[in-house]
């Protein structure tokens, strides 16, 4: 499997960031094959909800629970960014789009493309731009501020349980929306100008 052959390729000083936006499967079942690699990586994912949110029926969370179980379970060092209460912050709207995307090449063109064609009615609408957050942990962390807390118990019933004797994972706790999309649009417009 790939990630297990480039986590053996890392080293825990110099760890391999792994960026997760989906339902963490195929990160867990890497863990499984070879439960040594977690001493070589940092998993940063775009999952569940905020600790004490009062569930954790969040898309990416939900589609695999045996999954979320084993990434908060089994002591890699983990980066959370909960999609509520937090990363429903990091928004955007068509005229910023418009603004700073469209006319950017034709990456600018396809992404504003799909970003309207979301939704008809764009009158007092925005859209959270969900996968961009987990890189931009990775870019540059002081966007996305975040806490040291003891990794929460998954139950059956999508909530989590806590015990304060569990190992450490960091939380984020919030999300600067404006140094993001200052970087993402200023790497897009120096890309189109090539």
């Amino acid at each position: 499997m790939d990630l297990v052959e480039r986590a053996k390729k890392s080293s825990p000083e110099d760890p391999l960031f792994v960026a997760a936006v989906g339902a963490i499967t195929n990160i867990s079942n890497a863990i499984l094959i070879d439960p040594t690699i977690i001493q070589n990586i940092v998993v940063v994912w775009l999952g569940g909800n905020g600790h004490h949110w009062p569930h954790q029926r969040e898309f990416n969370f939900r589609q695999d629970l045996n999954a979320s179980r084993i990434i908060f379970d089994c002591g890699v060092p983990f980066v959370q960014l909960p999609c509520t209460p937090v990363v429903t912050h990091f928004t955007t709207t068509v005229p910023e789009m418009e603004r700073h995307v469209g006319g950017k090449g034709e990456i600018g063109d396809y992404l504003l493309k799909i970003f309207k064609e979301y939704r008809k009615d764009h009158f007092g609408w925005s859209k959270v731009l969900w996968d961009m957050t987990a890189i931009a942990w990775i870019i540059n962390d002081r966007w996305l501020p975040s806490d040291l807390v003891h990794s929460p118990i998954v139950t059956d019933n999508y909530t989590f349980s806590f015990d304060r004797s569990r190992h450490l994972i960091r939380s984020v706790n919030f999300v600067h929306r404006d140094p993001i999309f200052r970087d993402f649009f200023t790497k897009l417009d120096k890309r189109s100008t090539r």
